[in-house]
């Protein structure tokens, strides 16, 4: 901050604190939103299924608190270094967290509607992916809180178990479907969800990026690994 009174400095640095308290209260509300989901999902919890979307408007609130002023920060005090890494991650990860929960209420929306199938998947391949989405996402939030760069690369290596376990649901139910056309209602609703939760742990994904970018100044590749294949950062 240069030659800067203290209490300016000061000022600046309360004013950082804050804009990392507030995305970690957004971090912290879409990680319930998605945990609501998926148990309104795969417990068939009504009462559940209608948090998410109610807690839409405190994070919606919390985003354009938090972008406004990190904008604020930006146009007066001239960050440098690690603080305008941190602030332009910050304005990255409040959108992710938007993401998170739009995809959080939806899957919650539908809920209801999803029934167990017969046979071998049932809600058990679900509940293999819910947990590793909500295991990577609660990773993102704590190296984000934390700057942990080494959290976040465990964070950006670990999707590609989620993108597999998604293809793997995919081909299944689609030969459900194939199978007994009785059954294509209720798979394309376990399709729906499955998605929203393969979108959910890009977007942790995401997160540990920009964690990683904003902790050591340095980029992860462009493309990260995706069972075998490579897929583009988001």
């Amino acid at each position: 901050m240069g030659n800067e009174p203290a209490h300016t400095v000061t000022r600046y640095d309360q004013e950082l604190d804050r804009l990392r308290g507030l995305v970690a209260r957004m971090g912290g509300l879409v990680e319930r939103q998605t945990a609501r989901a998926i148990a309104a999902v795969v417990d068939q919890d009504e009462e559940a299924a209608l948090e998410p979307p109610e807690l839409d408007v405190e994070v919606d609130a919390l985003e354009r608190e938090a972008e406004s002023l990190a904008i604020r920060i930006l146009a007066l005090r001239a960050p440098m270094a690690v603080d305008l890494r941190v602030i332009i991650a910050v304005l990255k990860i409040t959108g992710d967290f938007e993401r998170i929960g739009d995809y959080a209420s939806s899957i919650a929306r539908r809920a209801l509607k999803v029934e167990p199938l017969d046979g071998a998947l049932s809600f058990g391949a679900l509940r293999n992916m819910a947990r590793l989405v909500q295991e990577n996402l609660h990773s993102a939030i704590e190296a984000m809180v934390n700057n942990d760069s080494e959290c976040a690369m465990q964070v950006w290596g670990s999707d590609t178990a989620i993108d597999e376990l998604y293809t793997a649901m995919f081909r299944e139910l689609v030969t459900y479907m194939m199978e007994d056309p009785r059954k294509i209602s209720p798979c394309i609703h376990l399709l729906f969800v499955a998605k929203n939760l393969e979108r959910i742990g890009d977007h942790a994904t995401n997160i540990a990026e920009r964690v990683y970018y904003a902790v050591t100044g340095e980029m992860l590749p462009a493309l990260r690994p995706r069972g075998g294949a490579a897929k583009k950062n988001g």
